[in-house]
């Protein structure tokens, strides 16, 4: 590893450390796919990792830290603390500093780190991502280069997924950074801009990726827009006290990113944004604009005026239908006259119509528009659409209309992590994109093996012709087991689906819980139950990540906890991420999917012929053999991953050409 100086701000790199944007050509972007390719079969073999783990045990059994006094363990981590800082991270100083957290935390926890764990610290804090099984405990494990790189002087920040991971993860390991002379800070959405400063100053801050991406926007904003070196620099002249700082952020020097593949990947494909609203006449106009928008694409007919394409989420006009939109329009005059102007507003209306759903898409809560994030199933209570096309779906659902927004200034998620001087990460699955974490971030995918065997069984996929049977075969399945005793999870994939699934359930005379975005409130008392005898629990994807479903005793002799996915997701991971609740920690479970032709993804991805080959060639009630099924998901979510794949990498190449743009105008971001 380099100079220990190039990871903390100083001499060697300024008061905000941040690299250069990485601007790779397409031979270069060709290169580093290929690359990733081989590294994701090549990379994980060395032996070297399990060398560390044992030397880790040497150093504590050489050392004696079982039997030293906490003061003689103090007394050690500040002279650790001097090797770290003057000599960096060498091997020896990052055993030494494993075994004595490893010790802290047996004394300050209860808990003592595996080697499995140990080996995962040492991946995260050669730059790598860790990938570890659901329940493998990576909040712990992440402790270890996190204390290491503290005491080193690197500040470093532990980015999950939402406030509530946030605040337990910090509450949970703060004992351990305390016993090691560490200070720790969190960041949540209430959270004053002093306040935040006070949590970035310390050694270790944890916090949503959602708010670091926007504090560091906020500290470009203030330097209007400029952050090339020798401005950070006079910056630092201005205020040499960090604590007298304008800036929130002491720069992006060493992330661990919890859940890497949701945050690293999945969010990829949206773009940061802050952004100020207009004044209030600019915002009546806007608001007669887009009532007057949705009340023609009403008098627009599928598919004579316009096509739908679901998977691109684009709308199409066709040439009758221009001339549709040109008559209807011409009573209105204004921004109706002019082409581009009035079919890229119609273009919105017509996918706020019929791209975007209730309960599937967007919640409407206390008057509000809230989006739904499809991969978390959580609601991103800050975040909205662009171009108007939030203001459009406000006006389709009689929600008061918030002003279009002003853009201050943009960042992808892609461009933003590559600017950390050290990045690493972990989760239960990456290995599926582990070619374009490499290509992307730069990022080695390791896999960390289980600390005892997984007993997790897997059923065969049920695919059906339509959606009701599916249903009918899902709550035979949900029968079947209650009846058992073991406790049954079941996935959906949005809140109309498990408001759909509940249904049934109480038709059958099933007693549940139902947990989606309605209830995120309650979702840790939710998951802390799920895992009672006879339970039945239905669930977006926010049982998917983050959470912890301890099973009651007696559990494990009827099978355990046993998962059910009511369709497919768009990333296998996802779906690894879901069953993964079941058979943790060497438990035994058992997870089944079942999927339709109805579904969406099933609908995006697979050719409207075979469709219609398959639903003429199959009885309604029956699923189809076991072979095809097989073949019918695997394509589907291939063209899916695929698709999305794409499209992160367009919103890349656009971030940095639309850099480039504005920062010839003199702008940054």
């Amino acid at each position: 590893m380099s100079s220990i100086a190039l990871y903390r701000p100083g001499v060697a790199v300024g008061r905000y450390p941040q690299r250069d944007d990485i601007r790779d050509n397409w031979l270069e972007r060709t290169a580093a796919e290929t690359a990733g390719f081989f590294r994701q079969h090549l990379h994980g073999r060395q032996t070297r990792y399990w060398r560390f783990v044992k030397s880790v045990d040497q150093v504590a059994t050489e050392k004696g830290l079982a039997d030293l006094s906490n003061e003689a363990l103090r007394s050690l981590t500040v002279d650790l603390r001097r090797r770290l800082y003057s000599e960096g991270l060498r091997d020896q100083l990052i055993a030494f500093s494993f075994a004595l957290v490893r010790e802290v935390a047996i004394r300050q926890l209860g808990l003592r780190h595996h080697d499995v764990q140990l080996f995962g610290g040492w991946v995260m804090l050669k730059g790598m991502v860790a990938e570890m099984e659901t329940g493998e405990g990576k909040t712990l494990t992440a402790t270890l280069p996190a204390v290491t790189a503290a005491l080193a002087g690197i500040p470093v920040h532990v980015i999950t997924v939402n406030d509530f991971l946030v605040t337990r993860d910090a509450d949970w390991m703060t004992p351990v950074y305390k016993a090691m002379g560490l200070t720790v800070g969190t960041i949540t959405e209430e959270m004053t801009p002093e306040q935040r400063q006070v949590a970035y100053a310390c050694d270790i801050t944890y916090c949503t990726n959602k708010q670091v991406v926007f504090d560091y926007l906020k500290d470009r904003i203030l330097l209007a827009q400029e952050s090339r070196r020798l401005h950070m620099e006079l910056e630092g002249l201005y205020n040499p006290n960090p604590r007298k700082s304008r800036l929130l952020m002491r720069g992006l020097c060493f992330a661990i990113v919890d859940e890497a593949d949701s945050v690293l990947v999945d969010e990829a494909r949206t773009p940061l944004i802050i952004s100020k609203s207009g004044g209030q006449g600019q915002v009546d106009q806007q608001n007669q604009i887009y009532r007057e928008a949705l009340t023609i694409a009403e008098k627009l007919e599928k598919p004579r005026d316009f096509s739908v394409r679901s998977r691109e989420r684009q709308i199409e006009l066709t040439d009758l239908g221009k001339a549709q939109l040109k008559r209807f329009s011409m009573r209105y005059g204004g921004v109706w006259k002019g082409r581009k102007r009035r079919e890229d507003l119609i273009k919105q209306a017509l996918s706020a119509l019929h791209l975007f759903e209730l309960d599937k898409h967007y919640l409407v809560k206390g008057g509000k528009v809230q989006i739904i994030d499809e991969f978390t199933g959580r609601v991103m209570e800050d975040r909205s659409w662009e171009r108007g096309l939030h203001q459009m779906i406000e006006s389709k659902e009689g929600c008061d209309i918030t002003g279009r927004q002003e853009t201050l200034a943009r960042i992808s998620y892609q461009r933003f992590f590559r600017r950390y001087m050290l990045l690493s990460g972990m989760t239960g699955t990456a290995h599926e994109v582990a070619q374009e974490l490499w290509s992307v971030y730069r990022l080695n995918v390791v896999s960390v093996p289980t600390n005892r065997p997984v007993q997790r069984m897997q059923y065969d996929d049920q695919v059906f012709k339509s959606a009701a049977p599916k249903w009918r075969a899902i709550v035979d399945s949900v029968k079947e087991e209650h009846r058992k005793g073991r406790p049954v999870l079941i996935g959906t994939r949005s809140v109309v689906a498990s408001e759909q699934l509940s249904k049934l359930l109480h038709l059958a005379n099933l007693p549940h819980q139902v947990l989606n975005a309605r209830q995120d409130q309650e979702e840790a008392e939710i998951v802390a139950r799920a895992g009672q005898r006879g339970r039945i629990t239905v669930a977006t994807n926010m049982a998917g990540r983050g959470t912890d479903i301890k099973l009651d005793q007696g559990v494990q002799e009827l099978g355990g906890l046993h998962v059910l996915g009511s369709e497919r997701h768009e990333a296998r991971r996802i779906d690894r991420q879901l069953f993964g609740r079941g058979g943790r920690q060497g438990d035994p479970g058992s997870y089944q999917a079942f999927v339709s032709l109805d579904d969406e993804l099933v609908q995006d991805h697979l050719g409207s012929l075979t469709q219609r080959i398959l639903a003429w060639a199959l009885y309604d009630e029956h699923a189809l053999p076991t072979w095809l099924g097989k073949v019918i998901v695997y394509a589907v979510q291939r063209f899916a991953e695929g698709h999305n794949s794409r499209t992160r990498k367009d919103l890349l190449k656009m971030d940095d050409n639309l850099g480039d743009m504005l920062a010839f105008s003199g702008r940054g971001e």
